[in-house]
């Protein structure tokens, strides 16, 4: 069916009223679901969100995503962060959907000023350490693509390490170092998962391209919605720290920090966390690179990746080596 049918089919099945809908626009950013604002006749914005068809090629822990979605809104919620709130989710009306409220803002970008950037950094770390206060009932993505949760992070993390090294050995896109060669790497730095004794909540995409930016009455701006919670897991809070710093370093991110700390958050860089980091920075760099095949991303896309992603990988692979070498 067209968007405009679906979209009404969505908004009957969660009780609302099909024929208040006014407009159906299509969202750009993602690179998995389709993503649609439904405008209503009333003002009213919501997000619908379907995956794709079960024959699309992906990842092993891309399945059942928007189950994972859920898990994080309803979180998010009970943290008091800035986030979607649930409408409905299912497939009533035959369409495997999330319908969620719409976040006021748009996307963090290069508007933002040097002056504006210390206070909203502040905040979001602020945010993000309410969001870690929130515990799960294990570890591991709750999507229940790789198995149920685990009753500790090291079985958990190294069945996501597991799942895409598999993907990268049936994908073969062209990584750095032979992969074997990556997977003893990351092996060395397991037991330090061991410290990790508490499941948070985390995102692990909080890019900037998934932190909503508003100006109230046209003042300062303010975060508006932490969005796309797609890839959350339980596990550990050192872990969303490797996308809040996309192939930089959150240690130099002195603002965040300490917004991060104001809220409660614990973030001290001992050899163990600097494992930790290195492991969850490979981990996402792994499947950055990964998905270069199955996205099917054109010939500059892939470009970029590999001269950008890739020497990060080697970055924390490196550290790594470093980290667990012997006297």
């Amino acid at each position: 069916m067209d968007s405009w049918e679906r979209g009404k089919r969505v908004l009957e099945s969660a009780g609302l009223a099909p024929g208040l809908l006014a407009g159906v626009r299509a969202l750009t950013g993602g690179t998995y679901n389709t993503v649609e604002e439904l405008l209503l006749a009333d003002g009213t914005r919501y997000i619908l969100k379907v995956p794709p068809p079960s024959t699309v090629p992906g990842l092993r822990h891309e399945r059942e995503l928007l189950v994972s979605e859920v898990e994080f809104y309803r979180a998010a919620t009970a943290a008091e962060v800035a986030a979607p709130r649930v409408v409905a989710v299912g497939e009533d009306g035959g369409v495997p959907h999330l319908l969620m409220t719409a976040c006021p803002g748009e996307p963090w970008d290069a508007s933002v000023t040097e002056g504006e950037k210390g206070p909203l950094r502040r905040e979001l770390g602020r945010q993000v350490a309410r969001l870690h206060t929130v515990t799960g009932p294990g570890y591991g993505y709750p999507s229940g693509a790789l198995g149920p949760l685990a009753p500790d992070w090291r079985t958990a993390f190294t069945t996501l390490v597991g799942a895409v090294l598999d993907d990268a050995r049936d994908y073969g896109p062209r990584l750095p170092r032979p992969l074997d060669r990556v997977a003893a790497t990351l092996a060395a730095a397991f037991p330090a998962l061991d410290d990790v004794t508490v499941p948070a909540l985390v995102h692990f995409d909080l890019w900037d391209g998934n932190i909503l930016l508003h100006r109230p009455d046209g003042g300062e701006p303010r975060i508006g919605g932490l969005i796309d919670g797609e890839r959350m897991f339980w596990g550990d809070p050192l872990a969303d720290f490797v996308s809040l710093a996309l192939l930089g370093d959150i240690r130099k991110d002195e603002a965040f920090l300490a917004g991060y700390r104001e809220a409660g958050g614990h973030a001290e860089f001992d050899d163990s966390a600097r494992l930790r980091l290195a492991l969850y920075r490979a981990y996402l760099d792994l499947i950055m690179i990964t998905e270069t095949i199955p996205r099917a991303y054109d010939a500059d896309r892939v470009r970029w990746v590999q001269e950008t992603v890739g020497p990060d990988l080697v970055a924390a692979l490196d550290e790594i080596a470093a980290l667990t070498a012997g006297p």
